[in-house]
């Protein structure tokens, strides 16, 4: 891979790590200053705003595949795109923001049983979740826009920025003012509000606009056209992606959701690298004639074999003796089992991820959102059967195998050229069956050390034997480091 990629990679990794550190370190803080019941409750409103992101219809994506097509042609190209998407996405959003304003209201009068002093915050704080609606779609077309002409530094640094707002701001004024919703709550939604705006402001700059203009229909209607299989490829992901949750819960209990879900949130995490990658990868890929796109996608998936591997390989080891430490013996000897099987899931859906957005970037995405959407009846009625016959282990083993079943899929739909990629999967994944063997055993802890340490050794080699920009940026690490030294 060029160097800038590489670098692109990097800033966005880092990009995704700091808010996350960020909003990790302010729950414990939020928790004690307004309780749990309406921490809770303010969570439950974001996830809301997050439901409607269904919203977007895809525009945000379509218009970061459509932006990166043209962004050095000459002409009005870039801003027709980037009026049309605003504008699609404001309407969207307002309609979304009077659902949940009318929906919400009547859920509180009717349908939910609180205290009338909690149902009175709640009540004085939907105008601002209304508002919030529109303001994140409009939003999302602003990150679209400024990552199709890959300033993805700009970017960092303005989502880092607002996390910084969206979760200190908030903090700031319930201990100053009031810990309550009526207050918490248009904090956070003014706290988006200063950061879309400067990422806007940072948008129009990258993309050299400086003039307002009226949308188009026809430019309306490619993005929309584009956006609705998108939309449906990530809807069918989104639906997928929580229903193992509802099956545990629905045949084990709520004690075996939580032996679920908590190693399932924590391994999740790891997957900020492939994360990365797709943020910078997307707009190339949309920009690439075919073969070039093949090639690029080729590279990126050795390369994250490379990197992400040997982190799995050692997450596979070390992922009981965290949860022994974070939430006790008791429930790590229940989640860690189910836990190492969600890593194979996490590192498989790492792969298809990329083959996925090279689909979406320059293949019609049509195909793989009707087969996600017929893969979900035999996705519930497989987590039905085997978690009702094995419990968590039959959950985790099922989505592993839809994790490998979308590799192939997605594989036969990119196009590709098979065999040197399936030959480095392969190799890769070996690693990873070999040491999932290893760490279930009853190692003691300096032999199982030891293990992930001898194998996670074995795997980064012969990532350097195959990949040529490993061994570069190793080269360059270690010229940097004498330099450093000396």
């Amino acid at each position: 891979m060029e160097k800038a990629v590489v670098r692109n990679i990097i800033i966005n990794f880092f990009g995704l790590a700091a808010p996350t550190l960020v909003s990790l370190m302010t729950v414990p803080a939020y928790i004690r200053l307004m309780g749990v019941e309406r921490y809770g409750v303010i969570n439950l409103v974001w996830a809301l705003i997050g439901y409607f992101s269904l919203l977007d219809l895809g525009t945000s994506l379509a218009t970061e595949n459509q932006i990166a097509k043209v962004r050095n042609a000459p002409g009005d190209a870039v801003e027709r795109i980037f009026f049309g998407a605003c504008f699609l996405n404001l309407c969207t959003g307002i309609a979304g923001g009077l659902i949940v304003w009318l929906g919400a209201s009547a859920w509180l009068a009717y349908g939910m049983h609180v205290d009338p002093a909690f149902r009175s915050e709640l009540m004085s704080a939907l105008p601002w979740v209304a508002v919030a609606v529109p303001l994140a779609n409009v939003t999302w077309v602003f990150a679209g826009a400024i990552t199709a002409v890959e300033r993805f530094g700009s970017y960092n640094a303005n989502q880092t920025l607002g996390t910084f707002l969206f979760q200190l701001l908030p903090l700031a004024a319930i201990y100053w003012l009031s810990p309550s919703l009526a207050v918490a709550l248009p904090a956070a939604v003014l706290a988006r509000l200063i950061a879309g705006v400067l990422l806007g402001f940072a948008t129009f700059r990258a993309l050299g606009i400086k003039r307002l203009r009226m949308p188009e229909r026809e430019v309306i209607a490619e993005l929309f056209a584009y956006g609705k299989w998108t939309l449906l490829f990530s809807g069918a992901g989104a639906i997928a992606a929580t229903l193992d949750r509802v099956i545990v819960g629905a045949i084990l209990g709520a004690r075996y959701v939580t032996y679920y879900t908590t190693p399932q949130n924590l391994v999740t995490r790891l997957n900020m690298l492939p994360s990365a990658m797709l943020r910078t990868l997307f707009p190339r890929l949309s920009a690439a004639s075919r073969e070039d796109a093949h090639d690029l996608a080729r590279d990126a998936l050795a390369f994250l074999n490379g990197v992400f591997t040997p982190c799995m390989i050692v997450a596979l080891f070390a992922l009981k003796p965290f949860l022994v430490i974070w939430l006790g013996a008791s429930i790590a000897e229940s989640a860690a089992p189910v836990g190492r099987l969600l890593v194979i899931g996490v590192w498989l859906a790492g792969q298809s991820s990329i083959l996925g957005i090279l689909i979406q970037a320059q293949a019609n995405p049509a195909s793989v959102a009707r087969v996600s959407w017929l893969q979900l009846p035999l996705l519930g009625a497989a987590l039905w059967a085997a978690t009702h016959t094995f419990g968590l282990m039959g959950t985790g083993a099922v989505v592993v195998a839809k994790s490998l079943c979308d590799y192939a899929v997605f594989l036969y739909f990119a196009r590709v050229h098979v065999r040197s990629i399936v030959g480095n999967m392969l190799a890769h994944l070996s690693f990873i069956v070999v040491a999932f063997g290893v760490a279930n055993m009853p190692l003691s802890m300096p032999a199982a050390a030891a293990a992930a340490l001898a194998t996670a050794a074995a795997n980064l080699a012969l990532s350097l034997h195959q990949s040529a920009t490993l061994r570069k940026i190793l080269r360059q690490f270690l010229a940097r480091t004498s330099i450093a030294r000396g």
